[in-house]
């Protein structure tokens, strides 16, 4: 290993370690691991500490190249939904998703993301002193065909308290961008699925007065999501659809069944369960 002299060339000295320091590998840097690349995109883990309970807010940044796409959390018959596992000692108990969307062309009608996105992640270490965060990764990312992309990703969390705008921008921007609560001003009011499984009657209070029709995306049974409007009617902030309900399991049984219905009206989003007795 080549020393440097400090006493002969101090200025240039300084300036050479510091071309180090900064072209140090990215798994040298806290709370971000390095990105891992494949040929439609990247993905990298973000996380910020373990509080002293070991919870962890954390982040499954993807990065889609121009002309690719990742998907939903249930990306239809074709898809493959996001999966992350972590090493032993940490527990996923949450994995959130930014409001995706209905990207529909002459070969493509999915529901996804076709720029950065980043999932949330709500963790819990069973150590509080936890140093080391591993998971590994497993998304689709596609364009003309879906590429499987897994990959193991880790970081080191520093010991010493320091503040981390990076990681927290990048977590606060990802849990702005989820689907609101439900509530009085914004909500699916009633659901009624027909006798024959074919249409999916939605009843919905809007935030605003309007005219345009918002996006319904119904997902199902796991690998069924239902996007085709049949019949529409809009009175301003009053809007019923039906939803052609496509081919269901073999024997499905609605009966105890929960599916989730996202409403999309504008800038603004609610994602809310649907559940039949």
């Amino acid at each position: 290993m080549k020393t440097i002299s400090l006493k002969v060339r101090p200025v240039w000295s300084a300036a050479c370690l510091l071309m180090v320091i900064l072209h140090l590998p990215q798994s040298a840097r806290a709370e971000m691991s390095t990105w891992a690349d494949n040929e439609g995109g990247r993905m990298r883990l973000v996380a910020l500490p373990p509080d002293p309970s070991g919870n962890i807010r954390a982040g499954l940044q993807i990065e889609p190249k121009p002309g690719w796409i990742t998907y939903w959390r249930e990306p239809g018959s074709s898809g493959i939904p996001p999966q992350i596992s972590f090493s032993k000692g940490v527990s996923l108990d949450k994995m959130s998703f930014p409001i995706p969307k209905h990207i529909v062309g002459d070969k493509v009608d999915e529901v996804a993301y076709d720029s950065s996105v980043t999932l949330p992640l709500q963790l819990t270490a069973k150590e509080p002193a936890l140093r080391e965060l591993k998971a590994n990764a497993f998304i689709g990312i596609c364009k003309e065909i879906c590429i499987p992309f897994q990959t193991e990703l880790s970081l080191i969390f520093e010991r010493s308290a320091q503040s981390r705008p990076a990681e927290e921008a990048i977590l606060r921007d990802a849990e702005a961008a989820l689907p609101e609560a439900p509530s009085s001003e914004f909500n699916v009011d009633h659901h009624t699925l027909s006798t024959d499984m074919k249409e999916l009657f939605l009843s919905i209070t809007l935030p605003e007065s309007g005219e345009r029709a918002p996006e319904v995306i119904v997902a199902g049974p796991s690998g069924h999501v239902f996007t085709k409007q049949i019949a529409t009617h809009r009175d301003g902030n009053k809007f019923t659809t039906t939803l052609s309900i496509g081919k269901l399991p073999k024997a499905y049984d609605i009966h105890g069944k929960i599916w989730s219905a996202l409403v999309i009206d504008g800038s603004r989003a609610i994602e809310t369960p649907l559940a039949f007795e």
